[in-house]
Order: C-alpha cells, then structure tokens, then sequence
C-alpha cells in the first residue's frame, strides 16, 4: 500500500515536496533526496545583511529616543509656559470670539457700508466724503480680487472695514469737527487731572461699594442745573431701583434735602438698573437696563421709563464684558456717559471681540424715542480697562496702578477714528476699586465713585 507523505520541510527553492512512501510492517519507508533540503546558504546571508542592516537602525533610532529624551523637559517647560500664558484668554475661545469670519458675511457688512457711504457723500459731497468713497471703492475692488483668488488676509479686511465703518459714523457728525462748539475741545486731549477737589462719603454709608453720581451733566439744563445725585447698586453691588438728588451743592455735602425716586418697582425688574452705569442728564437718568443690551432712559416728571437697544452682533451683559484690569467691577458691561456732545453708551460685543464699542444715544422729544445714531468699534479689549469716561467726542480709558492711583492710558477720537495709547495722566483715589467714572461738561469736573468714596476732579486742557 502506498502512502502519500507530505513533509513539511521546506526545499531549497521555499516550496513543500510530495514524497512517496511505501508500507512495510508497522513503518512507512520513504527514499528522500537530502539535495531537496539543503541549507539555503543564500538566504541566510540575504537575512543576516537585514538584521545588521536593522541593528544599525536600531543604534539610530536609540540615539534619537535619547536625545528626545534629554530634550524632553524642555519641551515640557516650554508647552507649560504656553499654556500658563493662553490660560486667561481660553475662556474667549470658549466662548467663540477666536472664530473665523465668513467671507460672506465680509460682503455683506461692505455692502451696507457702500450704501451708507454713498448716501452720506450725497448729501454732504465734500473732500472728506470723497477719499471715503474712494477708499470704499478699493476695497471693494480688493475683495472681489480675493473672491475670485479665494486667497485672502480675514484679519486684514476686516481691520480695513472697521477703519472705513468709524470713518463714515465720523462723516454724519455736522460740523465736520464738532469740538469746535466749546473752546477747551480745540485745545485737544486732557493734558492732566487734578488731585481730588471734592471727598464725600457715599450717604448709604460705606458698605455700598458700587454705583455712580455726580452733577446734572445737561448744559443748558432748566430746574436741575446746580443739582447733584447719587444712584447707589443696593442689591449685591449690581442692581438699584433708587435716586437720590439734591438741588444744591450745599445739601449734597451736607447730606440734606434730598429727593429720592424710585424708578422700578423691585431690583429684579426689567427697569431696574444693572451695573454702576448712570447718569442724570437734564430730568431723566439714563442707565443700563436689568440684564439686557438696552440703555433705559427714567423721566423724573413722569416716571416713564423708555429704552433702546445698543446695537452690535453679542452685545455683552450680565458680567460677559466688564470692566477688570485689576479686579473685575461685576457687570459694569455697559457704561453711560454723557459730555459736550450728549449721551455715549461704552460697551462691548461679541462680534468685535470683545473690544470696546462706542454708540452715541439722542433722546427725540417729540416722538419721546431713546434712539442711537452712530457707532464707532475701537481695538481696546474690554476687560483690560479699569473705566472709562467721555470727553468731547473722546473716549478716555484708565488702568489700575496700586491701591491709591489709577492712570488714563488710552484715547479714542470718535471726530477722527483715531487712538493714542501713549497718554499717562495719573488719578490719586482713597481706595481700591472703581466703580465708575464720568465727565460733566458743565464744570469739566470727572466723577469717581471710589468704593462709596466719592471723589471729584478737575480736567485741565
């Protein structure tokens, strides 16, 4: 009987070999070639040359694990100290202010520029509007390059159209530099502050750290021309419903004859005040509305309490945007001031990324409206100033030095679009934090609320 035995020996050209056995007894006899296996000296050699060819590679690729490990803890550092340094600015990516900007919505915001370019050179048709639609002009002609090329610079572009959008707001105001109605506004920027000319203790007593007051800020104010007023934040230091006023300097300062209103029904309501933001001007406050991107306006005849809506793509409230540097003033997002051209709202949206934003209120007593009729988008992030206050069209912002002194650092121009962050004008105060800080034109008088401290300084020219 004959067996087919298959060996599972490999022959010299790799391949298993079929042999035939024959049957005798209890064994199986198979004739076998040694040839078929002889060792494969070829690829032996073949194989050997890959392992010292993988030992040598190995040798290298253990110097290299070496050295990375020796360079490891410097690695290491360096991402901690990149890490370290991000950490205060992760909560913007977060929050998406790092976005990228669509390209459509670009076109979109330059094509209402183009519109409001157009209608204000119409109407006024003069040197400045002329360079201005030019300027349109070649931006336009840049972006629909960068369209077709489906290369460009976002951060450019949208830099280019802030620059034009400030300059268009600008070009509404008649006369062309409307500083020139007073005198000291020709003189330019604030050239210093004085120390402190008035010191008063909030009448609420000390424990009420935040709020605003100062003096009737409307300049040709009847009946309330010589009054003061305080609007301290009761509930939590936020919110307030109450005014407090005083028809002469002398009662202020004596804590007597006072007249207080009470413009909302509760703390929480939707007309109660959010934030050390208000000002008197002329018979009504003007404040930041209770958790909302609206500005309220409180008549002290009537009681009637209007609003309007600031505009701008995430208008920050509720804490999103207030004023920090040192230590967070909380939800002091929007900021009222007033100064020689009227009312400002200061505040900060989402769409400028958290820069500041500066619209200019107009109340209109015929239709009894709170209206905003220009806005300007600077570059100074929000949360990296102290306060800040409105002087002839200029916006001046301040940081936190130590304990005992603030410093005006920025100024922005809203009659021309432009900054100057080189200013250094120091600020003596009494205690630590600001809650808030306003100009009345009336005087030339600044307004601190100095953690119930109240504090009153003189601008100088």
């Amino acid at each position: 009987m004959l067996l087919l035995l298959l060996l599972l020996l490999p022959s010299a050209d790799g391949q298993t070999r079929r042999v035939t056995g024959e049957k005798k007894a209890d064994s199986c006899e198979c004739a076998v070639d040694p040839d078929l296996w002889s060792f494969p000296a070829g690829k032996y050699e073949a194989v050997l040359q890959k392992v010292q060819s993988c030992e040598v590679s190995l040798n290298s690729l253990q110097e290299q694990v070496n050295l990375s490990s020796q360079r490891l803890p410097d690695i290491q550092a360096l991402v901690n100290n990149l890490t370290a340094r991000l950490e205060p600015h992760q909560y913007l990516n977060n929050l998406g202010l790092y976005s990228s900007l669509p390209l459509r919505e670009l076109v979109d915001e330059l094509s209402q520029l183009e519109t409001n370019v157009d209608a204000i050179h119409s109407q006024l048709n003069n040197a400045q509007t002329q360079k201005l639609s030019r300027e349109v002009r070649k931006l336009r002609t840049d972006v629909d390059r960068m369209e077709r090329s489906d290369a460009f610079n976002m951060k450019t572009v949208k830099e280019k159209l802030r620059y034009l959008k400030n300059s268009a707001e600008s070009c509404k105001t008649i006369p062309t530099d409307f500083r020139g109605e007073d005198r000291h506004c020709l003189k330019g920027l604030i050239t210093s502050i004085s120390d402190p000319v008035m010191t008063q203790t909030s009448s609420y007593g000390k424990s009420y750290i935040s709020g605003s007051w100062g003096q009737q800020a409307q300049m040709d104010s009847e009946g309330q021309a010589d009054s003061y007023w305080i609007q301290p934040l009761v509930n939590s230091h936020i919110w307030g419903n109450t005014l407090r006023v005083y028809q002469t300097n002398e009662d202020f300062m004596a804590s007597a004859n006072h007249k207080d209103f009470t413009f909302a029904p509760s703390h929480t309501h939707a007309n109660s005040i959010e934030g050390p933001s208000a000002v008197l001007y002329g018979e009504a406050l003007y404040y930041h509305c209770y958790k909302s991107p609206d500005v309220c306006r409180y008549d002290l005849k009537t009681n009637a309490v209007k609003r309007v809506t600031l505009p701008g793509t995430g208008v920050g409230f509720s804490n999103k945007f207030p004023y920090c540097y040192y230590d967070c003033r909380a939800n002091s997002d929007v900021d009222v001031e007033a100064d020689e051209r009227g009312l400002w709202a200061i505040y900060a949206t989402v769409g400028n990324h958290g820069n500041i934003v500066l619209s200019r209120l107009l109340w209109d007593s015929e239709t009894e409206t709170l209206n905003v009729t220009q806005t300007w988008e600077t570059t100074l992030f929000k949360k990296a100033v102290s306060n800040a206050f409105m002087v002839c069209g200029v916006m001046y912002a301040t940081r936190y030095v130590d304990e005992y002194r603030e410093e005006v650092f920025y100024a922005f121009d809203t009659a021309t679009g432009k900054h100057d962050d080189s200013l250094a004008l120091p600020m003596e105060k009494i205690a630590k934090g600001v809650a808030s800080l306003s100009y009345n034109p009336v005087n030339k008088q600044i307004y601190m609320y100095n953690d119930a401290y109240l504090l009153a300084y003189k601008a100088n020219f």
